[in-house]
């Protein structure tokens, strides 16, 4: 009852808060705030591996699955890349209406073939509207408020999706931003074309962020509230809403660096999906279903040759249908530059997995040192071409979980333990 009725406070508020953020001043773009350069921008990771098994075969990686994200140096079985275009298409008494078309594709091995693109942004945005005071307004499909654990690939909160919103508009101290999304609008038909059910959810979302708290320190406050579409009794069972709370702080010059220290709290389809806040989650999950995760991400460069990142997470999951089980995980990546594109590159993950029922935890250690060839000495440099050996080591408890989440398969069978090795670009452009 106590979130239901704050989230009734929410959704009362809003209209207030529109008006406040339009009558305040002007809005700068940030890079929280996703908002498409204009030119060709894009991204790419890919890369061919083995393992020392006895088998050989695919690259082997070391990850527990289910809600956890793995370590991904010298740890990605599978490659992707994503690219496009955004163009200033018209001009208007200062505002600027961008276009942006991207495409993506995904292999789960080390070959493209022929997998098909698909199409992951396409969306129009107008910024520096007058009467938004200098804010921005969208419609189409886009990224939007993803901001992530770089070495986890974990993007803690996402907010991709198709629909619209306004952005970045002062209000007070900080900046509003308030979007709609149209999640997994898929309906299940017979074989007459009749409507059996919907996995559909209506999404919004609610950001103020910006907040200066402290010197050189910010504080984001991300609010979603999901309503499940369809019918209670059509073939995917009853619906139900959710929500989730997030806020970060980020506090910037850390020793050339920064740091992101985050709390998060969702309960039904305000989960998400994997172990992302921000979309929709499955909208059978009811209020039991409940997710908290406490993390702290440090990304630092205190010299010019050496950088470092470091990564502390918790998180609990609930339901009465699984019990309850909490991912721990700590892990640190050290760039060493000895020229300018030559550095070494390691990285040391650990991650400690809870089972109900009184079943042990699993636990997985990995580790990779990787020589790398980049554009630049810095921890973000990129290109980076590198040359990787990764080892695993993992308890019994653990063996089914690791065997299950491998692109390759059970490559490992019953052993606790493996070595993997290869060769990997990654870039951004």
């Amino acid at each position: 009852m106590l979130h239901r009725n704050m989230l009734k406070a929410v959704l009362k508020t809003l209209p207030a808060a529109i008006v406040l953020a339009i009558a305040s001043g002007s809005a700068a773009a940030d890079p929280m705030y996703p908002s498409d350069a204009e030119g060709f921008h894009g991204y790419l990771r890919a890369g061919a591996g083995s393992n020392t098994s006895g088998d050989g075969g695919s690259q082997g990686c070391f990850g527990l699955g289910g809600n956890t994200m793995k370590y991904r140096l010298g740890n990605e079985c599978d490659a992707y890349t994503e690219f496009g275009y955004t163009k200033s298409v018209a001009q208007s008494g200062g505002v600027n209406y961008l276009a942006t078309v991207w495409v993506n594709a995904y292999a789960p091995n080390s070959d493209f073939g022929s997998n098909k693109l698909g199409i992951v942004k396409a969306y129009v945005e107008a910024q520096g509207l007058d009467f938004l005071n200098g804010g921005t307004a969208w419609i189409g499909k886009r990224f939007y408020y993803r901001p992530d654990i770089h070495m986890l690939d974990l993007q803690y909160i996402n907010m991709n999706g198709t629909g619209a919103g306004l952005d970045r508009i002062p209000a007070g101290p900080g900046k509003f931003s308030y979007a709609f999304f149209k999640d997994n609008d898929v309906n299940k038909r017979d074989d007459n074309g009749a409507i059996l059910g919907t996995t559909s959810a209506v999404r919004q979302n609610f950001i103020y962020g910006e907040i200066p708290v402290n010197e050189n320190g910010t504080l984001d406050l991300a609010a979603t509230y999901i309503i499940g579409e369809g019918k209670d009794n059509d073939f995917y069972g009853k619906k139900h809403n959710g929500w989730q709370l997030s806020a970060f702080h980020r506090q910037a010059k850390v020793f050339g660096g920064g740091n992101t220290f985050g709390v998060q709290y969702g309960v039904g389809p305000g989960t998400g999906t994997g172990a992302q806040f921000g979309a929709s989650g499955d909208t059978t999950f009811g209020s039991d279903v409940k997710r908290t995760r406490i993390f702290n991400d440090m990304a630092i460069q205190p010299m010019a040759n050496f950088g470092m990142e470091f990564v502390a997470l918790w998180q609990k999951d609930e339901s009465n249908a699984n019990g309850s089980s909490t991912w721990t995980s700590v892990g640190v990546r050290p760039v060493y530059a000895f020229t300018n594109n030559f550095k070494l590159v390691g990285e040391l993950g650990t991650d400690r997995v809870t089972q109900s029922g009184g079943q042990p935890a699993k636990r997985l250690t990995k580790l990779t040192i990787a020589p790398t060839i980049s554009a630049g000495p810095g921890l973000w440099s990129r290109p980076e071409l590198r040359a990787f050996v990764t080892y695993g080591k993992w308890n019994d408890a653990a063996t089914a979980s690791v065997n299950a989440s491998n692109n390759g398969g059970p490559i490992y069978n019953n052993n606790t333990s493996g070595t993997s090795y290869g060769f990997q670009v990654e870039t951004w452009f």
